[in-house]
């Protein structure tokens, strides 16, 4: 009975149990083995050879406890490494890596690219201690993160104080411009209200992507395209607390934001684009 007690307790049933019984006892004998005793001696026992039965199971079980140890840290190794591959890149290509071994590359057509940046930042190193400035980054990072997930969008990436992120990439979403216009100005709120009260810069664009993995020691999901440099320069041009974007992609929103034009910007590698800036939801 203490035996079978025991075996059902999951904290206790990997004691190791050695049966000492009367010869003639021998289907209780059986019973007990059965149930999961480690060893059985008959009555009038031997304590040497007991002695020599207790060592041998101690280390049976001291050689399953590793076991248990390194199965347990085999779980969390695990776990940290599924918490970077979910740091690096998109839960849906983390989910795509392990059912098929890679992340195919692949062209998109109607993707939202946002890049967001901190004005003043340079300075703002400069003036504050290192502790403080990561600090302070890292809380604001954090808050971007939680606000591109809340619209279903992507994080790609930071760069310093830039923050990517994409609409309609790998989460489809009804409108990818107005779905990152909404987050873009989101974003901007948030900043506003955290400590220091930074302002931030946001410039949007959408278009046709390629994205996919690259490097081998580092790995990163990146996107690559027209669509990813225009939104990146645009982010220069607009007013703090604003979504540049130009006016081709601001036609495709025109009905749901209030805007105000730029005029005819030059864009780098692309010319001169009509750039307008959106400030508010209609």
């Amino acid at each position: 009975e203490v035996l079978e007690h025991l075996k059902k307790d999951m904290r206790l049933r990997h004691i190791p149990v050695i049966m000492i019984s009367a010869a003639d006892q021998l289907e209780s004998v059986v019973k007990c083995i059965e149930l999961g005793a480690e060893d059985f001696l008959p009555k009038p026992f031997n304590a040497t050879l007991l002695r020599a039965r207790v060592s041998a199971s101690l280390e049976k079980k001291g050689l399953r406890d590793l076991e248990e140890t390194y199965r347990a840290q085999i779980i969390d190794e695990k776990k940290r490494i599924d918490t970077l591959l979910h740091s690096i890149i998109p839960s849906s290509a983390v989910a795509e890596l392990k059912r098929e071994g890679e992340v195919k590359p692949r062209h998109y057509d109607d993707v939202g690219i946002l890049f967001c940046d901190i004005v003043g930042f340079t300075a703002y190193c400069d003036q504050n201690l290192p502790e403080t400035v990561v600090g302070h980054l890292q809380s604001l990072i954090e808050a971007f993160e939680h606000t591109v997930d809340q619209f279903e969008m992507e994080k790609i990436k930071t760069i310093g104080d830039a923050f990517m992120a994409t609409s309609g990439l790998l989460r489809p979403v009804e409108a990818p411009m107005l779905t990152a216009f909404r987050c873009g100005l989101e974003m901007s709120r948030i900043a506003q209200a955290m400590e220091p009260n930074w302002e931030v810069r946001v410039g949007l664009h959408v278009g046709p992507v390629v994205a996919g993995i690259v490097g081998k020691q580092q790995f990163l999901f990146d996107v690559w395209g027209d669509t990813v440099n225009i939104a990146a320069r645009l982010v220069a041009h607009g007013s703090p607390g604003t979504v540049a974007m130009t006016e081709s992609s601001w036609l495709g929103i025109q009905d749901d934001c209030h805007a105000r034009s730029l005029g005819a910007i030059d864009i780098k590698g692309k010319g001169k684009l009509d750039v307008v800036e959106a400030y508010a939801i209609k």
